[in-house]
Parts: structure tokens; C-alpha cells; sequence
């Protein structure tokens, strides 16, 4: 059976450019929520879902986090970290027009993240808020009588047949999103298409009650193996105030000794851990943008 790939769609999105990334000839499929996208791979209608995990400026997204927790079923098998390039792209009759813009259409998050570039240059074009970016580039392209441009990506451009006129207008130029593979094996997901960047093991860590030290305890099993955290975040466990669990990101592929020792250590503490995933992660170019002429 052929496989299929699930995305938080529609065409055009940043996830879309991830997914095209990892995969080639698989039927791929565009869901409206992130729960709809982990739910089509517990529930076999997709092989693989690719969804947004954390982003360089907003941070974590959490819905994908707390629904991958609470799915147990599926897990991290590999991951892309996508540039974050925003461009200004009007219908091609309306290229000799745009700096009479009528109105200009975008997610919010896409509209806040160019915000000096609005303030300089069209300062009293009014913003309209859409579900996606995507979504923005396809209401411009249904309406090729009205002035009007969205804020989207290359793909988007290319997708709905719009002409970027204003490349990179995005606030900060080291915006990265990482998108995450998500399947229900846990072996890891390789690519043909972009170089490898290294490995990394997601682990949740529930901390016992009210024991003094115990996060100290916890980053101490980690420190004298010399397992390198890149990342070390809480986020409340939803069982009352004050619960929580962490996710940490270590710097290496799971091996047979460091890291599941220092699991057996945790858990001689009292901890509860979980394994999200053991993956490769990969760095997308964001190449493929070109001005209207």
C-alpha cells in the first residue's frame, strides 16, 4: 500500500515545505489542527505525520507537544528545521500596482513577525488575519480584481501562482521552525535530500513529590556521562497547579549504555520517563525565491 504523509495544511505552509523535504512521490494530505494530524496516524489513515514542534521566536508549540504525550502511540522518528523567510506576493496583473495596496492578508504570527517592513512601507494598509499563510496566498489568488497581497512563503508563490515582490521582509533574519516526523515505529526516518546535522533523544521526566534536589539530581545523571541538554523545558502536567514534567533534549543518538543508564538512574529516584523518539535532524536551505520583475 502506497504510503501517506499527514501535514497541517493547507498547500503553501511552512510544513508543507517541510514535508516536501523528507518525502518524494507519497500521497500527502493537509489537515486543518494539529490533533487531526496525530490522530490520522494512531488511527492508520496516514503513515507519517509532519507538524510544527518549536519555533526560534514564539517557542514551543505546545499542542503538538501535549497531544505527541498524550497519543503514547506514535513517536519522533525524525525531524527538519525549516527557515522562517516571509515574503510579500501580490496576483501577477497586480505587480505594477502594489504600492497602492488595498489591504494586505496573513496568519497573524506572519504579520507580527514583519512588522518593522509594514510600519516603513505600508503603514496605512490595513492587515486582515487568516488561518495559515497558505490560506492568505490562495484568497490573492481568487481575487486577481482586488489590490491586495499576502504574506507567505516561496512555496506559497509558486503554489497559487502569486509574484513576490518584496523578498525577506521578516523582522529577524535567524527564525527557524523545527517540524518533527511523527509514525508510530520508533525507527528513524532518514533522508536522501539534505545533510544530516547530528541526533538528538527527546525524553519527558516527571519528577517524584516534593523531593528537594530532584531536578538537580535528574541534570546530574545527565552531566557526569557527559550526555550534552540542548534543550530543558516544563510544562504542567494538567493534573493541578503546580505539576509538572520536563522535556529535554539530549544531544545524541540512544545508544545501549549512557543514555538508558542514566534512565535507570532517574528512575531509581523515583522518576517516570518517556522516550518521544531517537531521530536525525536535518536543515532545510529555504532556497527558492525569486522576485517579480
Amino acid at each position: 500500500m502506497k504510503e501517506a504523509i499527514g501535514y497541517l495544511g493547507p498547500k503553501g505552509t511552512f510544513t508543507k515545505i517541510a514535508v516536501d523535504s523528507m518525502f518524494n512521490g507519497e500521497e500527502k494530505k493537509g489537515y486543518s489542527t494539529i490533533p487531526e494530524c496525530i490522530d490520522a496516524v494512531v488511527n492508520d489513515e496516514v503513515t507519517y505525520a509532519v507538524l510544527p514542534l518549536e519555533n526560534a521566536i514564539e517557542g514551543t508549540v505546545n499542542i503538538t507537544l501535549d497531544y505527541l504525550i498524550e497519543s503514547e502511540k506514535v513517536k519522533i522518528v525524525s525531524e527538519v528545521i525549516v527557515p522562517i523567510r516571509q515574503h510579500l506576493m501580490v496576483h501577477p496583473d497586480n505587480v505594477e500596482k502594489w504600492e497602492s495596496l488595498e489591504s494586505i492578508y496573513s496568519h497573524s504570527h506572519a504579520i507580527a513577525q514583519c512588522h518593522r517592513f509594514l510600519r516603513k512601507q505600508l503603514v496605512n494598509v490595513p492587515t486582515q488575519s487568516m488561518t495559515s499563510t497558505g490560506a492568505a496566498a490562495e484568497f490573492v489568488s481568487k481575487h486577481p480584481k482586488q489590490n491586495i497581497a499576502a504574506i507567505a512563503n516561496h512555496l506559497a508563490a509558486k503554489e497559487y501562482g502569486l509574484s513576490i515582490i518584496k523578498k525577506d521582509i521578516h523582522d529577524f533574519d535567524n527564525n527557524h521552525t523545527r517540524f518533527v516526523v511523527l509514525h508510530k515505529d520508533q525507527r528513524e526516518l532518514t533522508s536522501n535530500k539534505l545533510e544530516e546535522k547530528g541526533y538528538k533523544t527527546t525524553v519527558t521526566i516527571t519528577l517524584p513529590s516534593d523531593q528537594p534536589g530532584a531536578l538537580h539530581q535528574v541534570l546530574s545523571a545527565f552531566a557526569w556521562r557527559n550526555l550534552n541538554l540542548s534543550k530543558i523545558e516544563s510544562r504542567p502536567m494538567k493534573t493541578g497547579l503546580g505539576n509538572y514534567y520536563f522535556l529535554i533534549d539530549i544531544e545524541q543518538k540512544m545508544d545501549d549504555v549512557l543514555i538508558p543508564n542514566a534512565i535507570t538512574e532517574m528512575e531509581s529516584l523515583g522518576c517516570k520517563v518517556a522516550v518521544l523518539g531517537s531521530y536525525p535532524y536535518y536543515l532545510h536551505s529555504g532556497n527558492g525565491v525569486t522576485l517579480a520583475v
